[in-house]
């Protein structure tokens, strides 16, 4: 391993797997010098009300909190559901009159040959068949009335959690690991596909063996479409040509297309690949592994399977990082990394169809110091014939953003031969561009942002939603308009919206929906009016809109030990309104887990969430849970609270008693 891999690992070993992620995502790989505060402070008074520091927000139209209300003032709120009581304990907790039922869990069949879970004889065959690990984003695609098929990524594995008997193998630098036990973690990553229909009681209910059911891994081939095919960066051992790659790993969110297709995102890629500070030095494109970087050394995958070292297989970490479509209508297709989206730690890829017919994809780099990036394509979609569309995001413009502080935003193209991105300046192609679009964005000067993840586009009402996790690693002259609070550890939200509803135009303007954080600390939150005790949060992550356009915001990082000191969950927030920036507490996970995935169904009636990583405790003042988390003894044993059962990352699914939309 580097040094720095050895000093990272004693620094944080006593954390969990998911608080060390965290943890990495907190080493800035950026050193864009980008416009700091000082420089864009002169340009201020342009603003509607400016933004002296972290606390003057007069643009924000936000109401400073003077105490918790005693409830949220539902004439105001778009929402009225009763909202529930912020905490820390081992099951989840949903509104009053909703019912949270578990769908589908780790281990579960998924194909029609799956055998029954047995957490104490895994292994790889049946994982490839069964429900995998650590369910992050969900997407729907719709059959008929009554039946549609589920999405679902498997971000990574906890081998603490997975496996009896082995603890926490990244602290002992993967001793215990076999080669065995890498194979399940492999089978474990990925995406499932499940059918789902409605069943007697007028729920959905999965299809075990459903004809469209699959797994997909970070073994499944892949091909390679876009600029960067065939490119000699992206060419191995195993692949000469550089257009055919085994699996996906590390997916976060992603996005379910205007033609109903799957986008998977490949974030944290580089934490798979291994290899020592020599092998590094040595690698013929260093600079770009670092600006990635690679190698995490997260995993033992490299002792087993040689294209995950750096020193055997130099070019295999430059065929991850990229955007991933998957038809889930034909179980037999390949999947295809769409090159022309940018390689980067892609946190999802969310659409909207432009007025002109032409689909927009919003993605956000999921790094501290990182940015916000929007694709266009070429060519307009034919809603009448999704195979015409086969193709479509292979071809078009992929810009970064640079946020103005007179609240503009200038999304600037990552075209070879535009400014600065020439041969001289280590461009030679688009492929170059594509496979290096962190060091292309950094030539052009785009915005460093706070952890950008989820960027939702809401299409009743045209605005984008970007959620900011944190940063904490931000000094106080990084300040920017967009990022105004240094040692963000809360996070923020940020609306875009697009001028005439033009989502291609190259300007567009922007405004703070909410800095988050506890209201009643010294860290300069803000929310709107209706704001209680519940429902601040921090650490926003991902989002959803429903049917009627209201914004839902789950968390990752409130969690025993953090700034909130509660479980991560779902918040309703008001976009619109005198209630605009207040929150509403709807959905609280079980303690250790980070809530993911959710989406509403057409009608409104069923939404779906995925909680991610059960009973991965950290530091706690909770007594209860202040203790190492495993197989063998873990914070909880949700969902199935049985002995010998282990935690198991689980979609719910939320309805209303009696019917009717949520809400």
């Amino acid at each position: 391993m580097t040094d720095m891999q050895a000093r990272y690992r004693h620094a944080l070993r006593h954390l969990s797997r998911d608080r060390r992620m965290e943890a990495a995502d907190d080493l800035p790989s950026n050193p864009s010098d980008a416009p700091r505060f000082a420089a864009v402070l002169n340009r201020r008074a342009v603003m509607k009300g400016g933004l002296a520091a972290a606390a003057a927000l007069g643009a924000t139209g936000l109401v400073p909190f003077t105490g918790p209300a005693a409830k949220a003032d539902s004439s105001a709120s778009g929402f009225t559901f009763e909202e529930i009581e912020a905490g820390i304990d081992a099951t989840h907790h949903v509104a009053p009159g909703y019912d949270a039922d578990i769908l589908i869990r780790w281990g579960d069949p998924v194909t029609s040959d799956a055998p029954a879970f047995d957490p104490m004889n895994q292994n790889a065959e049946a994982q490839s068949r069964q429900f995998g690990y650590n369910n992050d984003f969900v997407g729907i695609v719709p059959l008929s009335d009554d039946r549609a098929l589920l999405c679902v990524n498997h971000e990574y594995t906890n081998e603490e959690l997975m496996f009896p008997g082995l603890g926490d193998q990244e602290a002992v630098d993967f001793k215990d690991m076999t080669a065995d036990l890498v194979a399940i973690e492999k089978a474990a990553h990925g995406a499932s596909v499940v059918e789902i229909r409605r069943g007697a009681t007028g729920k959905l209910v999965v299809v075990p063996g459903g004809a469209y059911n699959r797994r997909i891994t970070a073994d499944t081939p892949m091909r390679v479409g876009g600029p960067a095919a065939g490119h000699a960066r992206l060419r191995t051992a195993a692949d000469p040509t550089g257009t055919l790659v085994l699996g996906t790993f590390n997916n976060c969110a992603g996005g379910i297309t205007p033609w109903g297709t799957y986008l998977m995102a490949e974030e944290n890629f580089h934490g798979y690949f291994q290899g020592d500070d020599a092998a590094l030095a040595a690698h013929p494109h260093a600079a770009s592994l670092k600006r990635y970087g690679v190698p995490g050394g997260w995993y033992a995958w490299g002792r087993f399977d040689t294209r995950f070292d750096i020193a055997r297989e130099p070019n295999e970490p430059h065929r991850f990082g990229w955007i991933v479509e998957v038809d889930p209508k034909d179980p037999t297709s390949t999947p295809v990394k769409r090159t022309a989206l940018g390689r980067f730690k892609h946190e999802g890829a969310e659409t909207i169809l432009n007025g002109d017919g032409r689909v927009v994809v919003y993605m956000g780099d999921d790094q501290r110091f990182d940015y916000v990036y929007r694709f266009v394509s070429d060519k307009v979609v034919d809603p009448d014939n999704p195979a015409a569309n086969r193709d479509i995001l292979d071809s078009g413009e992929l810009s970064v953003a640079r946020f103005e502080a007179d609240g503009t935003i200038v999304w600037m193209p990552l075209v070879h031969g535009t400014g600065p991105l020439t041969v001289e300046n280590g461009f030679a192609s688009q492929a170059d561009v594509m496979i290096d679009t962190r060091l292309a964005a950094d030539a052009l000067g785009a915005t460093p942002m706070d952890r950008p993840e989820d960027v939702q586009p809401n299409p009743v009402t045209g605005r984008v939603y970007v959620m900011l996790t944190n940063n904490t690693k931000r000094a106080a002259d990084q300040r920017n308009a967009a990022n105004p609070r240094a040692e963000n550890g809360y996070g923020h939200i940020v609306e875009i919206a697009a001028p005439h509803g033009d989502h291609a135009a190259r300007e567009m303007t922007w405004d703070m929906l909410v800095l988050c954080g506890d209201p009643k600390g010294d860290v300069g939150a803000q929310w709107g009016p209706g704001t209680t005790a519940n429902g601040w949060f921090t650490a926003p992550d991902n989002a959803a809109v429903d049917p009627g356009g209201r914004l839902w915001v789950s968390t990752d990082g409130n969690r025993p030990g953090s700034h909130s000191n509660r479980c991560d969950g779902l918040w309703a927030m008001d976009t619109e309104g005198p209630a605009r920036g207040s929150g509403r507490h709807f959905f609280r996970c079980p303690v250790g887990a980070e809530m993911c995935g959710p989406v509403f169904t057409a009608d409104g009636e069923t939404l779906f969430l995925a909680v991610q990583h059960p009973a991965d405790a950290g530091v706690s003042k909770w007594a209860e849970f202040d203790r190492p988390s495993s197989f063998d003894d873990p914070a909880t044993r949700w969902p199935d609270f049985q002995d010998g059962m282990p935690p198991r990352p689980s979609v719910v699914m939320v309805t209303k008693r009696g019917g009717g939309r949520i809400g």
